[in-house]
């Protein structure tokens, strides 16, 4: 039996993207290169949408 979904499914082109961002462990936050915190860039937040990364599960053991 085939999942009526995937009769509509279609694969998406993968798109290169490398967030401007890193996560600083120090502050459990996503930072820009110049230091500020990624959240408060307002240009960052439209494009985007969100800023994501892995510091769930870096500081909560039952994610």
């Amino acid at each position: 039996m085939r999942l009526f979904v995937l009769n509509y499914a279609r694969t998406t082109e993968q798109l290169e993207f490398s967030a401007p961002y890193t996560y600083d462990s120090g502050l459990q936050l996503n930072v820009l290169p110049d230091g500020r915190i990624a959240a408060h860039d307002l240009a960052l937040m439209r494009e985007l949408g969100a800023t994501t990364s892995t510091a769930g599960s870096k500081t909560h053991f039952d994610d």
